[in-house]
């Protein structure tokens, strides 16, 4: 329509649009008809329209680009001032309705908030779906095109016959995600749908002020009508600021009893009680954080100022002007004059009155009504008591009168009971400590709050706290809670500080197929998790600063915050229970470690640790960020979860955050290193060929072939950047090579790298690579290999069955198709060693063996110490030395295996580990055992956490999960394991508190563990 109207003519155009004519209809409202001016006669008004508008274009009028103004539609395009003039003048209605609409236009149409509050983009009313938008319901099976029908089937309200005078025209981004997260179909989120009425005279969108809300306050929270005197009072013509200078901000009355809050606005002393009590801890003027600690007395010229203003005596009859510090006594004497009269009326009104009747009942025998109805007077005494004294605070004045009765009747236990509650203390346990033992013994909402239950009824005392008061101690613990600020801000990250559990999938921009439609992933925010990880840590870190002899006041910038990444797939973690979409059978976890804490002081030049993380391998201390159902082999669907989270990364390397602990404002800086990944994990983070290329190392260039011909002598070569840059190359292709010669040049970077890793080896798979690799030395020995040329797959079946059932009789160590932890900690021993000679013919061959694993057990504790200098310091010197010795009894008594061949773990145990101890000094201290084991606690917490929707399953797992690694609880768990002990017993007698510990070595799985192929 709108085209066919462009291309006619504008001598042919209608005098009006239809949207014109609607609008014009709309506004045409019987107060528009106005009483003639005295300069017209009756017949100019009689032939004069109310309203008259020529013709407007959908140009001038704005039609198609935003709202017209109703003083233009209705003025014909004029605006008032043109309009206006001598005998002339403009309804006093349309500017009522042209503000009323501008009101309208800022708010949103489903729940009324201010667009401006929302943050993200505005959506029309009666537009169409956008892109974005489309594509994210029909992955849901929502075939809507245009925002009415969605509203009405997600919010239950027909937009298809809003008025504009009535109705906003837009709605707010956080309404539009809450239609889509419900599929176009229904809403997950309780939404208040406000109801929209016609302009009036007291409309409340149009005539909001100030005054009015004080006047509100006044009568339903400070109710000082009667106790402060008004600005009207005062006898002499002031002028208009110095009034409201010395006027209160909550009551606007005169100041009583004056203090000046820490943003320099001042009130009346009871007022700002009782305002901040019901309202909270924050100024009503600025809104700035105002505690009553810290109101303080104003000036005293000011106060001189105040108490020298002339009033008019409110009595009536009196006249007379009285200085504000004498009025109390003037008015005082007023009552002194007239109390005389009334004095023996008053005194009636204490006689117990004898209506006659049956007798007075007891106060306990009466029901509730009777009980209010009676204490009513007392009631309204106490309250007017506790609203002039302790700021509205009935609850305690009533408490503290019950605890001075029960002292007075010498009931003292029962007042040791009351004041133990009034404390918070209590007879029972503290909500972090209840927090705590539900967390270590793996309950879930539902099993501990029927146990609380269960307590209560059978002992009588509320020993464990309820479920609410669980809730509101886990919120300071779970990131979201702390304030802080980046300097510079992040870039590309909002500055909010109450960011909870988000969606990792939030923030694509990709078309459908992109993102599988099962794709489930839940993290938190970088830096909003580190935040909360550090307020975790302030007790140890303000008792490491003590320790070191540092004054807490000169430590107030310069820490520096080592993080330890960690990432790692995990099996089969499908769930038979529970609806919703089946989900992928595999997992990925990302987690992170705080590792070190050290401050440089500010006339110091030395670094000094304050904080070291004690048990590094530890899941207690590996703390979950991103928790996603996906296989890791998936290389698109990863990355594009893990984006944002490497984004997040870089940004804070380039900032310092801003976070009080201890009371003080001070700035840390945070330093990444990304060592828990296993062979696999790097490589697809890296960019480089999968483990059986012919690039066997992601620490330098060495080919295969190289590597086994050469075993020791290699130096680390290879970086984040120089993959980076060989990817380009191979991508362009500068120099138009062949295939073969542009891998040789790439060195086996094949893809785009997004994640830096630190280049390092990780000491848990190492043990399992080793382990596999000696696994099958010992079935080649078994069938002398040495001897043969190629064996069949049958006489190698035969080897690996006898090593099996030897490992089993004398071991204890049952088969598996593949190798763990467990079994390699057990394997690579020389009891495991013994036991095998028993099968090798050969007593060259058997001494052989027990020389290998002879030098590998003196090389591992190098790799696996946290701190081989202190741990290991004999092993340390000599690795190099044994080192060798390895690689040449592989190169001549092993030749067999290893002519022109090596495996990947082996390579980098001969070649790199001297080179990362002198740069890092540790490599079993950045290992990421603690995230292993964690894999098994996802599983454990999965099952806790049953619930219909997956979404919903995997923010359980991932807030419980990271409570349980609060150290904040730990402490509380190690003050109260009898506690947790005896919880646990009554819950289940057969699984006790020590079946129920997870110790990180005994939990590495089949999750991090390396296939045993059958050779």
């Amino acid at each position: 329509v709108e085209i066919l109207l462009s291309a006619v003519p504008d001598e042919l155009h209608p005098p009006h649009s239809e949207y014109s004519q609607w609008k014009f209809k709309l506004f045409r409202v019987k107060s528009m008809e106005r009483a003639p001016l005295p300069s017209e006669t009756q017949s100019e008004l009689g032939a004069t329209p109310a309203v008259s508008a020529p013709a407007v274009s959908d140009k001038e009028t704005g039609f198609g680009e935003a709202p017209a103004s109703v003083m233009k539609l209705c003025l014909g395009g004029k605006s008032k001032e043109n309009v206006e003039g001598p005998g002339r003048r403009v309804d006093m209605k349309l500017q009522e309705m042209d503000t009323h609409m501008n009101h309208l236009r800022c708010l949103c149409r489903i729940c009324g908030t201010a667009l401006r509050k929302v943050k993200g983009p505005v959506h029309e009313v009666h537009g169409k779906l956008e892109e974005t938008s489309k594509c994210a319901l029909r992955k849901m099976g929502c075939k809507f095109t245009s925002w009415p029908q969605i509203i009405l089937s997600v919010f239950k309200v027909d937009v298809t016959e809003d008025a504009e005078s009535i109705h906003p025209l837009f709605f707010c981004h956080r309404c539009c995600m809450v239609a889509i997260r419900g599929g176009g179909v229904c809403s997950f989120t309780r939404t208040k749908i406000p109801e929209w009425k016609p302009h009036s005279s007291h409309c409340h969108l149009s005539w909001r002020k100030a005054g009015l809300q004080r006047e509100q306050w006044v009568r339903s929270i400070t109710h000082c009508q009667k106790e402060h005197l008004s600005t009207k009072l005062i006898s002499e013509k002031l002028p208009v600021d110095f009034i409201i200078s010395l006027t209160c901000l909550v009551c606007d009355h005169l100041l009583c009893d004056p203090v000046q809050s820490p943003c320099g606005h001042l009130f009346c002393r009871s007022c700002i009680m009782k305002l901040t009590h019901v309202l909270g801890p924050h100024c009503p003027a600025c809104n700035f954080s105002c505690t009553p600690d810290d109101l303080i007395p104003p000036p005293k010229t000011f106060l001189s100022a105040l108490h020298s203003l002339l009033l008019l005596c409110p009595s009536d009859g009196c006249d007379e002007e009285v200085r504000l510090d004498s009025i109390k006594a003037h008015c005082l004497s007023h009552k002194l004059e007239n109390g005389a009269n009334r004095q023996t009326l008053e005194f009636d009104n204490y006689l117990l009155a004898n209506k006659g009747g049956r007798p007075r009942q007891h106060l306990l025998s009466l029901t509730r009504r009777a009980q209010k109805h009676r204490l009513r007077d007392l009631k309204t005494q106490v309250k007017e008591f506790a609203d002039k004294e302790e700021g509205g605070d009935v609850k305690s004045v009533c408490l503290t009168l019950f605890l001075l009765a029960l002292r007075s009747s010498n009931e003292h236990r029962q007042a040791d009971e009351l004041e133990a509650m009034m404390q918070g203390r209590g007879f029972g346990l503290s909500p972090a400590v209840c927090l705590a033992i539900r967390v270590n013994t793996f309950l879930s909402c539902s099993q501990y709050h029927k146990m609380y239950r269960t307590v209560k009824a059978t002992s009588g005392r509320q020993i464990f706290q309820p479920l609410h008061t669980l809730r509101a101690a886990e919120k300071e613990l779970l990131p979201g809670f702390h304030l802080f600020e980046w300097q510079p801000a992040l870039k590309n990250v909002s500055t909010s500080c109450n960011v909870g559990i988000i969606n990792g999938l939030s923030g694509w921009t990709s078309s459908v197929d992109d993102c599988p439609a099962d794709t489930i992933t839940r993290r938190f925010r970088y830096d909003v998790a580190l935040v909360a990880a550090l307020k975790d840590l302030e007790e140890d870190i303000m008792d490491g600063l003590r320790e070191s002899g540092m004054e807490d006041s000169a430590c107030t910038s310069g820490f520096s915050v080592l993080i330890k990444e960690c990432c790692d797939g995990m099996g089969d973690v499908s769930e038979k229970h529970g609806g919703g979409p089946a989900v992928p059978e595999k997992a990925v976890r990302f987690s992170f470690t705080i590792m070190s804490i050290s401050v440089q002081a500010e006339d110091g030049d030395e670094e000094v640790t304050v904080f070291t993380e004690p048990k590094p391998n530890s899941e207690l201390s590996c703390k979950p960020l991103c928790l996603m159902f996906v296989d890791e082999s998936d290389h698109e669907t990863l990355t594009a979860i893990l984006g944002p989270i490497v984004a997040e990364r870089d940004s804070m390397k380039h900032s310092r955050l801003i976070l009080s602990i201890g009371g003080l404002q001070r700035s840390f800086r945070f330093h990444f290193r990304g060592t828990g990944y296993d062979e696999k994990m790097v490589r697809e983070m890296e960019g480089l060929e999968a483990s059986g290329s012919t690039y066997v190392c992601t620490l330098c260039d060495s080919s295969r072939a190289e590597a086994a011909q050469n075993m020791v002598l290699h130096s680390i070569t290879r970086s984040h950047d120089e993959n980076l840059e060989r990817y380009e190359i191979w991508r362009t292709n500068p120099y138009s090579e062949s295939a073969d010669e542009l891998r040789d040049r790439v060195k086996g970077v094949s893809a785009k790298p997004f994640l830096e890793t630190q280049p390092t080896l990780d000491a848990l798979h190492c043990d399992i690579g080793n382990a596999t690799e000696f696994y099958k030395i010992f079935q080649d020995e078994i069938g002398e290999v040495y001897k043969k040329v190629n064996p069949s797959r049958e006489e190698r079946r035969s080897w690996r069955a006898a090593l099996d059932k030897q490992l089993r009789k004398s071991m204890k160590l049952k088969p598996i198709m593949r190798m763990n932890g467990n079994y390699a900690r057990k394997l690579m021993t020389m009891e495991a060693v013994e036991v095998v000679c028993e099968l090798v013919p050969s007593e060259e061959r058997r001494e052989a063996l027990r020389e290998l694993m002879k030098l590998y057990l003196q090389m591992k504790p190098v790799w696996r110490a946290t701190c081989p200098a202190k741990e290991c310091p004999d092993q340390l010197c000599r690795y190099s030395f044994n080192s060798q010795r390895f690689a040449d009894l592989l190169s001549s008594t092993f030749k067999y295996r290893y002519n022109g061949k090596i495996t990947n773990y082996l390579h980098k145990t001969l070649a790199h580990v001297p080179e990362i101890i002198e740069r890092d000094g540790s490599i079993g201290a950045w290992a990421s055992e603690g995230n292993e084991s964690a894999n098994k606690l996802f599983r454990r917490f999965r099952k806790m956490n049953a619930r219909q929707s997956k979404a919903f399953e995997l923010e359980d797992v991932l807030k419980h999960h990271w409570l349980y690694t609060s150290k904040f609880l730990q402490k509380f768990m190690e003050a109260h394991k009898d506690s947790a002990k005896a919880f646990q017993a009554t819950i289940d007698p057969v699984e006790t508190l020590d079946e129920a510990t997870i110790d990180p070595v005994e939990t590495l799985d089949e999750d991090m563990s390396l296939e045993v192929p059958d050779l």
